[in-house]
Parts: C-alpha cells; sequence; structure tokens
C-alpha cells in the first residue's frame, strides 16, 4: 500500500514511516510538515491512504483535507494527532475523513491504515469516547437536527426509519462498506445504496460518514 504522511513534526514524519515501512512494508510516497504542501504534493502523487496532523502552519490539516477531498472525493484521510477535541472530530468526520486516530495509540496505526484502505470507517477509542459522551452543541454538519441543545440529549431521529434502514445504518456505523452490508443482510450492492440513499434524504444528512457518526452520538451514550 501506498501511504502519505502530514505531520509538522518532521521526527514523528520519520517515525511513522519506519513502522509502517519495516512491519507493514507500506511504501511511503511523500511526507509534508505543513497543510499547503501536503494540498500540493497529493495532486502530484495519490497515495492509498494519507495520515493527516490536525494542527499543522500555513493550512490546517483539516483545511487541507477539504481542499484535497474537493478536489478527490475518494481519497483516503486518516487523521493522526494529539488533539482528541470532540470539535475537531466532528468536523473532520464531516468533511470526509475516514477516521480519527490519537498519536499515543502507536499499536494502533498500522490496523487503522489497513482498515481505512479497506473502505471502512475507523474512530480511536479516546476519538469514539469523546463523540460518545462529549458536552457542547452538534456541529453544524454533522447530525445538528438530531440533538437536543439544552440537554444534548439525543431525539432518536432513526426511529422514523424502517427497521432495514436503522440495520443498514448501524452497519455504517460499525464501519462497513456496502457490498459487506449487502452480504450480511442478503441484499444486492444496489439495493443498499438506494436505501442508504433514502436513509440520508430522510435524515437530511449529506454522507454516510455523517451518518455513522449520528447513529454513534444516539445509541452510545
Amino acid at each position: 500500500m501506498k501511504v502519505a504522511i502530514a505531520d509538522d513534526d518532521p521526527i514523528v514524519c520519520s517515525s511513522i514511516s519506519t513502522i509502517l515501512t519495516q512491519v507493514a512494508h507500506a511504501d511511503i510516497v511523500w511526507t509534508a510538515n505543513d497543510g499547503t504542501e501536503a494540498v500540493t504534493c497529493y495532486a502530484q502523487a495519490r497515495p492509498d491512504v494519507l495520515l493527516m496532523d490536525v494542527q499543522m502552519p500555513h493550512t490546517s490539516g483539516l483545511e487541507a483535507a477539504t481542499s484535497i477531498l474537493g478536489s478527490d472525493s475518494l481519497a483516503k484521510i486518516l487523521f493522526l494527532t494529539t488533539f482528541a477535541d470532540r470539535e475537531y472530530i466532528e468536523q473532520a468526520l464531516a468533511i470526509g475523513g475516514r477516521g480519527y486516530l490519537i498519536k499515543q495509540d502507536v499499536a494502533a496505526i498500522i490496523p487503522a491504515v489497513q482498515t481505512v484502505l479497506s473502505g471502512e470507517i475507523v474512530l480511536g477509542s479516546e476519538a469514539l469516547s469523546h463523540l460518545s459522551i462529549g458536552n457542547g452543541d452538534a456541529t453544524q454538519n454533522a447530525g445538528r437536527h438530531a440533538v437536543n441543545r439544552e440537554s444534548d440529549r439525543c431525539a432518536n431521529p432513526f426511529k422514523n426509519l424502517t427497521n432495514r434502514e436503522q440495520r443498514i445504518s448501524a452497519l455504517i456505523a460499525e464501519g462497513l462498506d456496502n457490498h459487506d452490508i449487502a452480504r450480511q443482510l442478503y441484499l444486492s450492492e444496489g439495493t443498499v445504496r438506494n436505501r442508504i440513499s433514502d436513509i440520508l434524504a430522510k435524515l437530511n444528512l449529506n454522507n454516510r460518514t455523517q451518518l455513522a457518526i449520528l447513529w454513534l452520538r444516539c445509541h452510545q451514550r
């Protein structure tokens, strides 16, 4: 697999590169030390997975990811950072990031990259706990209508979905892709795609990542 790393600390880039090349036999196609450089490098050589820090000089990781995903909606960006702030996590996933991992969890880096490469969503345990029990309002782009702003408790919009639609939503939140969902529910992939489109329309969401966030917030409190 081809992996790229964007982090403002060259030592971090070097350390992660060593881990991925020696243990996972990955090919590190490039490293960048700020968001602007990451956007430029991505346009020149597109990796299978991009590990992106959140805070970097000139252009932040979130801004860089937004730019990259704007030109390549299929980009697989895994955020790897020291910041476990709920706002960052929700923003990262809402813009289309494929996962959020805390740097201290070194042992999880390789399986996280492999999971993202397979098309699934990765949330480190610390990131997931912040989404599940954090305080404050939901971000504008990630299930804002499903949260009671006074108590920050989910109003459970999923109760308006059919049982099959709720099951599909749960499987998306588990990180399954359309192929695996179809196999589990004995449906065609085309049927799964249509059902997901219906779910997103009913919940007024833009993509399956927002759907996963909303499901987790409503069912893991």
